[in-house]
């Protein structure tokens, strides 16, 4: 199959690329250096993870009854809320809310990606922004995501400052702080020229609807903040019974993403209000006036009835395994689809639909089970794999 051809010669070119491995090893030596940083000065992270495995176990059993939940509440707060079956449904309510010729602000979302949001928009007339500094550099040179967290990641900085000398026309040395000083620069108005910001969501506490945005850079912030529409994509998983839970969920997540504490967590409930005339609370103060969550499903709910596969859903997306696996090592995101290396197989399958992108990935994972080491869920990627390859080779 041509997929099959194409996917080796993307892998092989891959492998062979030196710029590729200067920045992995650049990335991935720091990785662990700030990861073994942070759970050695908070130590009972590791223990915390298993707490939060559990609450997954139960949340990953629970999605639909717990977005109508997180839904109720949000309404409560006076934002709306949606249940997408599909991608396509997801598709059509976005473009119900944004319509066409806006300026749009989109914080880094994997479930985005997923359905192929911004092109969606931009096909539809209107003008999107990533904001994320690595989103940003990969929408600049037209590529694609890398690595769930940090999707410029193969992209050295030598590359970024020729990047950003073309867009400016101003001759950039491969400075970082210099480089991150011109994002900010070409990216600060857009935030108070938007229509729409666009986010997705690390967690959601479905007793309280409220979202969980865990980040750095402040960008997430400003997109979900300065415009006066708030549009939150989320997929269901993301959702767990309390808010307590939903902080400890935040708490692994930032600590195994190679963080001690980010530099900022949002908590998002509804849309801006105000009681200050007379204690009578008016929505529409200095942020957004509307807020809407998309729960979507694409598959799900279906993963979560097996027993094996269903720990995909348990990933908190702190990209923990993708350092630690040889293959991405080499490749970096060509080592995927939407999602990457042995659990973005099991995403390509069963979420996505692609079972040949899902076979090329299923069989090129090692199955060493040093992402398994290094998962904060211990989420057993060689056993699905392994089910996975059993599946594609003996189908019902």
């Amino acid at each position: 199959m041509s997929i099959h051809k194409d996917y080796r010669k993307e892998l092989r070119e891959a492998a062979g690329s030196e710029r590729i491995r200067l920045a992995l090893s650049r990335a991935i030596k720091s990785y662990r250096e700030n990861t073994d940083k942070a759970l050695k000065k908070f130590p009972h992270t590791i223990k915390m993870a298993e707490e939060v495995r559990k609450i997954k176990e139960y949340s990953i059993q629970h999605m639909q009854e717990l977005a109508e939940k997180a839904g109720r509440n949000i309404e409560e707060n006076k934002g709306k809320y949606y249940i997408a079956g599909t991608a396509g449904e997801a598709l059509d309510i976005i473009d119900g809310l944004v319509g066409r010729g806006k300026l749009v602000v989109k914080a880094k979302s994997m479930t985005a990606e997923e359905i192929g949001l911004r092109e969606h928009l931009e096909h539809a007339g209107n003008e999107v922004y990533e904001t994320d500094l690595g989103e940003f550099i990969i929408q600049k040179l037209n590529s694609r995501p890398m690595h769930i967290l940090s999707p410029a990641i193969h992209v050295p900085r030598e590359d970024v400052a020729a990047l950003f000398s073309q867009i400016t026309g101003e001759e950039l040395s491969p400075d970082i702080p210099k480089l991150v000083a011109t994002a900010r620069e070409l990216l600060r108005e857009k935030y108070f020229r938007a229509d729409v910001g666009i986010s997705g969501a690390n967690v959601v506490a479905a007793d309280t609807g409220t979202l969980f945005l865990i980040e750095n850079e402040g960008n997430i912030r400003l997109a979900t903040s300065a415009p006066p529409v708030h549009i939150a994509l989320v997929g269901m998983e993301k959702l767990v019974p309390t808010l307590e839970e939903a902080f400890k969920v935040s708490e692994v997540t930032w600590r195994y993403a190679n963080y001690t504490i980010p530099s900022y967590v949002s908590l998002v409930s509804g849309p801006s209000k105000t009681g200050d005339i007379e204690k009578v609370t008016t929505y529409g103060a200095h942020g957004p006036r509307e807020f809407h969550v998309i729960f979507m499903d694409g598959g799900r709910t279906r993963l979560a009835k097996d027993p094996v596969l269903r720990q995909a859903l348990y990933c908190l997306r702190c990209g923990g395994c993708l350092y630690e696996c040889p293959v991405f090592g080499l490749t970096a995101g060509y080592f995927g689809d939407k999602y990457f290396a042995g659990i973005g197989a099991v995403w390509a399958a069963e979420v996505s639909k692609n079972m040949e992108k899902a076979s090329s990935m299923a069989y090129t994972c090692l199955t060493c089970g040093r992402c398994k080491v290094r998962c904060p869920m211990k989420i057993d990627v060689p056993e699905m794999v392994l089910k996975l390859r059993q599946s594609i080779a003996e189908p019902e």
